[in-house]
């Protein structure tokens, strides 16, 4: 087996630093799918939404009062918000979730990292993420309902930084 002229040398020493650049960058885009905007939360917005909402103590289980929804998990301490309370927009995007779309950002069902690991911890991919419209904003705002592969549901006012679950 030859040796390597200088020249190769140098050429292979290029190309593998040309892959893990590559790599490097891939594997940065995949792990940010989801959440590509700044934390930003106050930017582009023109008011907070409020909506009541219950505190859970520790984790229980809310139930429709009519019995026919199942069950949601409170994880402890984290408050609760009934769906008649949330925002109009925020009800609408539920109804677009509910029908499957068509959804109005291309980010909408993109996977939701976690990453602050406010939400129950689960494996990458159970979470998905949608955009409430926020009136007189610039961009897509700072609320968001997230879905769990189990069917909860939780609804953020500003950009990740506090949860409530979502109940019947």
């Amino acid at each position: 087996m030859s040796e390597l002229s200088p020249k190769g040398k140098n050429r292979l020493t290029v190309a593998a630093v040309l892959i893990a650049i590559v790599v490097a960058v891939t594997l940065a885009l995949v792990l940010t799918r989801g959440n590509d905007e700044p934390d930003n939360p106050g930017q582009g917005r023109t008011g907070a939404a409020t909506a009541t909402a219950d505190q859970s103590p520790s984790g229980t289980r809310a139930s429709s009062p009519s019995g026919t929804a199942p069950a949601v998990s409170v994880p402890p301490g984290m408050a609760t918000v009934r769906v008649g309370q949330l925002p109009p927009e925020a009800q609408q995007t539920l109804r677009l979730i509910d029908a499957g779309g068509p959804f109005p950002y291309r980010q909408d069902g993109a996977v939701f990292a976690n990453r602050e690991g406010r939400l129950p911890a689960q494996k990458s991919g159970y979470y998905r993420e949608y955009t409430v419209d926020t009136p007189g904003s610039a961009d897509r705002g700072a609320r968001r309902v997230i879905t769990g592969s189990a069917g909860e549901r939780y609804y953020t006012p500003d950009h990740y930084a506090t949860f409530q679950v979502i109940i019947p």
